[in-house]
């Protein structure tokens, strides 16, 4: 097996462009970047597409639900795949083939074609396995949380960047004369066709390893895989403790994209904002991943040198705790101001949890590294999934009660009667996610290194300090 210790990078250079690991850490976030701008990039557009193709409530809520489903399955397979073929391989084609269902999202024409684009463009966002597991091969133990982090920060930050991107495209193609109508299809055509370049520049500019290529290093007996080294998928299922990080990602990453997709309207019903403020709002809470998943992996690498391998697993579950005592509090803030400082603490808390997350996931099984972090990722998309079902299905039920109950009073009774249940299903919602999360804080403390890998990571470390 290739041992790539002894020239993984020690430090995260950002300007160090002549390190393949630097490069490398740059193109996998910029990639990064534009899948999720793509795989959220019709999200600012929703209310023309209801518009233009007719969509029912039910469909607009089952396209939300349709994104986050795809990417469950190809998480799973994707992180096999990296085990197998390498990060550089994997990303490329993700990128072409992901890029099909972006440009095929402008060109639909009924509701059906559109759930259907909406599904297959979330496979998309397994970009996320194929990042975590580049960074992880070529950064240091001790800097690996710090890198994984950082690129899966910036990486996401296209989720939120799409809010100011998108329009722009929009507006720059309607200057072209292209009908205001027809210009968030024009914008998800464009999208689809950056990420099809980036699939060009991530084969001919990153490489798997700090060696070389899984391919030619196998030709030139530099990787040889044995028995021995060969790790089966079974194996990896068997762990308990991927499937312990499984939850922790489904109540970190999957509670923010929840959150994420349904604060606009929460704000609107519980403090009557506008739409841009809401949107606003929501806005500054995704770019904090700027910094929040770096301050995850950094402090996850603190505690790590601190305490060992434990270390990591206690600032994880920390910081899970604190972030399910935010989204608590917050669900019974009736203060717009109180309600926009716990939404920041819970956004710092959420995107730490995040990076935390994957400053263990590199030393549960070193021999798989994509798959174990493709279980974990796919995690996430789980979350997202149940909690949005939950959210659906509680505020469907009370505003269908609240549109009944007030019948006949006039359209702006109803409405009022409507967001204000709307509102309150929606923050009960919130408050049980709020303590399923604060229980799987406790959970991610039975997490367990053996005293083997413990004394190993620790050599290790010893070795990079000197």
């Amino acid at each position: 097996m290739l041992n790539l210790q002894a020239v993984k990078s020690e430090k995260l250079s950002l300007f160090d462009f002549k390190s393949i690991s630097t490069r490398t850490f740059w193109i996998t976030s910029i990639s990064f970047f534009m899948c999720f701008f793509s795989w959220f990039g019709i999200v600012p557009f929703m209310p023309d597409v209801v518009r233009d193709l007719g969509l029912t409530p039910d469909q607009k809520w089952n396209s939300i639900i349709l994104a986050v489903s795809g990417t469950v399955f190809a998480r799973l397979l994707i992180g096999k795949l990296c085990d197998k073929y390498g990060p550089r391989l994997c990303y490329t084609f993700l990128l072409m083939l992901g890029a099909v269902p972006v440009v095929l999202c402008g060109l639909v024409q009924t509701p059906e074609q559109f759930l259907i684009c909406r599904l297959f463009i979330g496979f998309i966002g397994a970009s996320f396995v194929i990042t975590q597991v580049h960074t992880s091969l070529m950064f240091a133990p001790n800097i690996v949380g710090t890198a994984n982090a950082t690129s899966a920060g910036w990486g996401n930050l296209g989720g939120g960047a799409n809010r100011l991107g998108m329009p722009l495209i929009a507006a720059a193609v309607v200057a072209f004369g292209v009908a205001d109508a027809n210009a968030w299809r024009y914008s998800m055509v464009i999208a689809g066709i950056v990420c099809f370049l980036m699939g060009i520049v991530y084969y001919f500019f990153t490489q798997d390893t700090p060696k070389g290529n899984f391919k030619e290093l196998k030709e030139a007996g530099e990787m040889v895989v044995t028995k021995k080294d060969q790790v089966g998928f079974l194996t990896v299922l068997k762990d308990y403790r991927v499937w312990i990080l499984f939850v922790v990602y489904a109540a970190s990453f999957g509670i923010e994209l929840t959150v994420y997709g349904t604060m606009d309207d929460y704000l609107q019903n519980t403090f009557q904002l506008e739409r841009v403020t809401a949107g606003n709002i929501v806005l500054s809470f995704a770019l904090m991943n700027i910094f929040a998943r770096t301050l995850g992996g950094f402090f996850g690498d603190k505690f790590g040198k601190l305490k060992g391998l434990r270390g990591r697993v206690l600032f994880l579950s920390f910081i899970l705790a604190i972030q399910g005592v935010m989204l608590i509090t917050f669900s019974g803030a009736t203060s717009l101001i109180l309600g926009i400082v716990l939404l920041i603490s819970f956004s710092l808390s959420v995107q730490m949890a995040e990076g935390a997350t994957f400053s263990v996931v590199p030393f549960i099984n070193k021999k798989a590294i994509g798959s174990v972090s493709g279980i974990v990722g796919a995690g996430g998309n789980v979350g997202a999934f149940l909690a949005a079902m939950l959210l659906k299905s509680k505020s469907a039920v009370a505003e269908k009660a609240a549109i009944a109950a007030n019948e006949g009073l006039g359209e702006e009774v109803v409405k009022a009667a409507q967001s204000a249940a709307s509102s309150s299903a929606v923050s009960s919602g919130y408050l049980l996610i709020g303590f399923v999360v604060v229980a799987t804080a406790i959970a991610a403390l039975t997490i367990k290194f053996s005293k083997e890998e413990e004394n190993s990571e620790a050599a290790l470390s010893k070795v990079s300090i000197a």
